[in-house]
């Protein structure tokens, strides 16, 4: 993928929105620019994925329903992972 030239975004925000941002972006080590371009990025990301479309017909809808009804095999990972102590249950 060829790079990309920078865009300037602009946008207008209450003092205290700006302080805010600022807080968190200072204590973190990054610019406001920086850190409001990859929350930004982030949010947009989750909203899309989010929306992700696929279209069935009612046999396979409920086929794809039964699949994530049902209980996971039983298997080496799947025991492997429940037998490790929750990070929470180590205080």
């Amino acid at each position: 993928m060829p790079a990309q030239n920078p865009v300037s975004i602009n946008i207008r925000a209450k003092a205290a929105q700006r302080d805010l941002i600022d807080q968190a972006a200072e204590r973190l080590g990054r610019s406001r620019s920086d850190f409001m371009l990859e929350a930004a990025t982030r949010k947009a990301e989750d909203v899309l994925l989010d929306q992700a479309f696929f279209r069935l017909d009612a046999d396979a809808f409920a086929q794809f329903q039964a699949l994530l009804d049902a209980p996971p095999q039983p298997n080496a990972r799947l025991r492997r992972f429940l037998s490790e102590p929750s990070p929470w249950d180590d205080a």
